[in-house]
């Protein structure tokens, strides 16, 4: 994400125990509320966050909220940003909020080293209106059919240069689709092998 225009001087990054990069902002006329809570992210963290910012086939809910969490980091204020995106002040305020209270157990996958995938799935689904008891999300059956259906298709007819599917591909190619706004490799699996066994 290109480095918020405005009222600001420079981006300045601090490693954190070698872990996490705090990003902040110097403002001259516009200062982050004295109340705001800090939004503290690894560069994995920052990096897919910035992937669901750009993209252009998920919803695009997700991407305005990954937006926000990029720029709460950045220091940004929840009037700036609600100004730049053109949506009330309380949603930047409200999803900040949001990942702060869920953002725990996307630190603790990272700790655990949780694959891209997985660790781009907590956060997808901790940006998304869903349960965040941390279960993997629930998919409707005709959700279930439209992966089986995938699955059962050629890889080439995807554009890929392989004759088997991945599970890794798999789900990026139903993300890619639209047929599931998140899911893991793993996730993934485990719901063909059940749809496989369903139908033997």
């Amino acid at each position: 994400l290109d480095p918020p225009a405005g009222n600001h001087e420079r981006i300045e990054r601090e490693s954190f125990s070698g872990e996490a990069w705090r990003i902040s902002l110097v403002h001259r006329e516009v200062p982050m509320s004295r109340t705001a809570r800090a939004v503290t992210l690894s560069p994995s963290q920052l990096s897919i966050l910035t992937a669901v910012s750009r993209s252009r086939v998920l919803a695009q809910r997700l991407v305005e909220r990954a937006t926000m969490i990029i720029l709460s980091a950045a220091g940004v204020p929840d009037a700036e940003q609600a100004r730049r995106l053109g949506v009330d002040e309380q949603r930047p305020r409200r999803w900040r909020g949001r990942w702060l209270v869920g953002v725990a157990a996307v630190d603790e996958a990272e700790r655990a080293g949780a694959a891209e995938d997985e660790l781009r799935e907590h956060i997808e689904r901790l940006l998304a209106d869903a349960p965040r008891s941390g279960t993997p999300a629930k998919f409707s059956p005709e959700q279930v059919a439209q992966l089986i259906s995938l699955a059962c298709e050629p890889p080439s007819d995807s554009g890929l240069p392989v004759t088997h599917w991945t599970p890794d591909e798999l789900a990026k190619e139903a993300r890619k689709r639209g047929i599931v706004e998140s899911i893991s490799a793993r996730h993934l699996d485990r719901l063909l092998k059940r749809g496989r066994a369903a139908t033997a």
